[in-house]
């Protein structure tokens, strides 16, 4: 049986596309049992749909006056996602933060994909914001990181793969962001399959 993968998207889904890609080719033995956006707006859904996986918005704005909206909405998506029953749930440009409301849910199981190097550039931006570290000549490379997501600690988790990036003296900001996701859409993928092999040796 292959493995049952939950994907958290918030914009294009390209890196969605990706899994969806090595599901298909018979590179990942899994599939993509579910696509949920916080946005109605997210392209990643259109993605889905063309695949014929679910797609589900659960956006945040309907809960943000409640007490504890946070926790109640990490809550709800988890009931959400528990019922399509991962293997594993994948964060793929997913940007909100998730609580232990959703996380305590799924130990071991949420797995990011981060536009940086460990404990470099986390949060939001990242390409961006090491572009402008390059250009006043604090670093010459960046990269891309998996990484478990076992609390609410930012972009830092154990880390499953890691892939540098160097940018290049002609770079520009799009430039960089095309050969990053270029990695990405190859490291996230690996990176399950590596996952899901050594789970069942």
């Amino acid at each position: 049986m292959p493995a049952r993968l939950v994907v958290l998207i918030s914009g294009s889904g390209s890196n969605l596309q990706a899994l969806i890609d090595a599901c298909d080719a018979g590179i990942l033995p899994a599939k993509v049992a579910a696509v949920v956006s916080n946005r109605t707006d997210a392209f990643g859904l259109e993605r889905a749909r063309l695949a014929s996986i679910p797609a589900i918005t659960l956006p945040y704005g309907r809960f943000e006056d409640l007490p504890n909206a946070r926790r109640v909405y990490d809550a709800a998506l988890a009931e959400l996602v528990s019922g399509f029953q991962p293997d594993y749930v994948v964060l793929a440009g997913w940007m909100r933060l998730l609580s232990m409301a959703f996380l305590s849910r799924f130990p071991q199981r949420v797995i990011n994909l981060h536009p940086a190097m460990p404990g470099a550039f986390p949060g939001t931006h990242a390409i961006e914001r090491a572009f402008a570290a390059n250009q006043r000549g604090e670093i010459s490379e960046t990269g891309v990181m998996v990484h478990f997501v076992p609390d609410e600690g930012v972009d830092d988790g154990p880390v499953l793969a890691v892939e540098r990036v160097p940018i290049l003296a002609d770079d520009t900001p799009a430039s960089l962001e095309a050969r990053i996701h270029a990695v990405e859409h190859r490291l996230l993928p690996a990176t399950l399959r590596m996952l899901l092999t050594n789970s069942k040796s």
